[in-house]
């Protein structure tokens, strides 16, 4: 690129007309000419980076590189970057995640970054399994935090219009408290043990990273799903205890406390339905769970003054109780099942086609393209066909090639089979991105 303004510019032009046409292409940039470039022609190399694969900077200061994370941060994109150094402080704390490398040129970069990894290897490691499982672990969280909390409210506002909407709750105010410090707390806090892939699995197949890039586990569309399933669980657990139980002149704790008791019986069922792989710590969290459930009520039932005196204790000892709480768990959980079994088996997803291949024991001998890009529309997966050869050869292709697009083969005489459609390569065109003029 010259040093000329006006050549500079021809070259602008004449660099985004030829990437137009090529996608794996890459442009070396120096610090003078760079400084120029961001000066007086930002907008044409916004432009020329977004359309190219890599882009090589040498000598720039610091605050150019931080110039250049602002660029694509203002495209929209999610931004990662990494140093070793005093000067990549600027840039990592520009970046929407900075990683730092605690060695040879001291702590300062390590310090002021999100994450801090020993050597430069290490990043495959983060980003493939801990950054993959910390976003699945995240989304789930703060999407079943959004639910709980909801199937309660919804309970509450159903009783208001049968009350008169009158100052009368359902819940008491220790049963409210203890319903998101005890009741709910301790299977979400497990969670983040919970694995949908092995780390093997995820280590040989990059490309499933683009599905976290895109966006698929935490978006409106799943906001509204959980939204729906609250709502769909509160109608169920107010409709079937208001109505085992308003005849019977029950008295307003024993209502409430069938109510509370569907709330929890559902979502221990809705956590086993949720849960990738189980592990004892979580087996504890479940049904340990319901467990401390009946033991914090049966304690604050033997207290006279509490107001829920001798309550327990009878619902327990009543049949329609416990029928009660199987129609709960049946009404609101058979719908769900139902309508997981139709998508795992007919619409199953990629991730899904892996898991499949986890249980079965099959190889992942090759894998097909995952576009990052693609977020709102989803290509139909291939007939899965799991084989399992007598002899596997355990020599493969380096695991992560510098293109996304690279594939896994074995060197053996097995025949490789593939779980996803290879798909063709972006155009251009998907490269483009609402920049906001600088």
């Amino acid at each position: 690129m010259a040093h000329n303004k006006k050549a500079l510019k021809k070259d602008a032009c004449l660099s985004s007309y030829f990437f137009t046409f090529q996608q794996d292409v890459a442009f070396v940039v120096d610090g003078w000419t760079l400084e120029i470039s961001l000066k007086h022609y930002r907008t044409t190399f916004t432009e020329l980076a977004i359309l190219s694969r890599t882009a090589i900077c040498c000598r720039v200061t610091p605050s150019q590189k931080a110039q250049l994370v602002e660029i694509l941060k203002s495209c929209d994109y999610r931004t990662l970057a990494i140093g070793d150094g005093g000067n990549d402080v600027r840039m990592i704390q520009q970046a929407a995640i900075g990683v730092g490398i605690s060695g040879r040129e001291g702590l300062q970069a390590a310090r002021a970054a999100d994450y801090s990894i020993g050597k430069f290897r290490f990043l495959k490691r983060l980003i493939l399994v801990h950054g993959r499982y910390s976003y699945n672990r995240t989304a789930f969280l703060s999407q079943y935090s959004f639910y709980k909390s909801l199937v309660v409210c919804f309970i509450q506002i159903f009783f208001s219009f049968v009350s008169g909407v009158s100052w009368i709750s359902l819940f008491n105010s220790v049963s409210l408290m203890a319903y998101n410090v005890f009741y709910t707390s301790v299977p979400v806090l497990v969670s983040v043990l919970d694995k949908d892939l092995s780390e093997e699995t995820v280590m040989q197949l990059p490309q499933i990273l683009f599905y976290c890039q895109a966006g698929r586990l935490l978006n409106p569309s799943t906001f509204v799903r959980w939204f729906g399933r609250s709502l769909f669980h509160a109608i169920v657990v107010f409709v079937i205890s208001i109505h085992a139980y308003a005849y019977e002149k029950s008295e307003m704790e024993e209502i409430s406390l069938v109510a509370l008791s569907g709330c929890i019986w559902l979502q221990a069922f809705v956590m086993i339905l949720e849960t990738n792989s189980f592990t004892i710590l979580q087996h504890l969290a479940i049904w340990g769970n319901l467990i401390g459930f009946y033991i914090i009520n049966w304690i604050f039932s033997a207290i006279p003054s509490s107001g829920m005196y001798t309550i327990m204790f009878r619902l327990c000892r009543q049949p329609s109780y416990w029928i009660t709480l199987f129609l709960i768990v049946a009404t609101g959980m058979g719908p769900i099942l139902a309508i997981n079994f139709f998508r795992y088996t007919y619409r199953p997803s990629k991730i899904n086609t892996l898991q499949q291949a986890e249980r079965l024991g099959g190889p992942i001998l090759s894998l097909g393209n995952i576009e990052p890009q693609a977020r709102s529309i989803e290509k139909d997966v291939t007939p899965l066909s799991i084989t399992q050869p007598k002899n596997r050869n355990p020599v493969y292709e380096p695991l992560l090639s510098d293109s996304p697009n690279a594939t896994r083969r074995s060197f053996g005489a097995v025949p490789p089979f593939d779980f996803f459609q290879s798909q063709s390569r972006l155009s251009s065109s998907n490269y483009s991105r609402n920049c906001k003029d600088n």
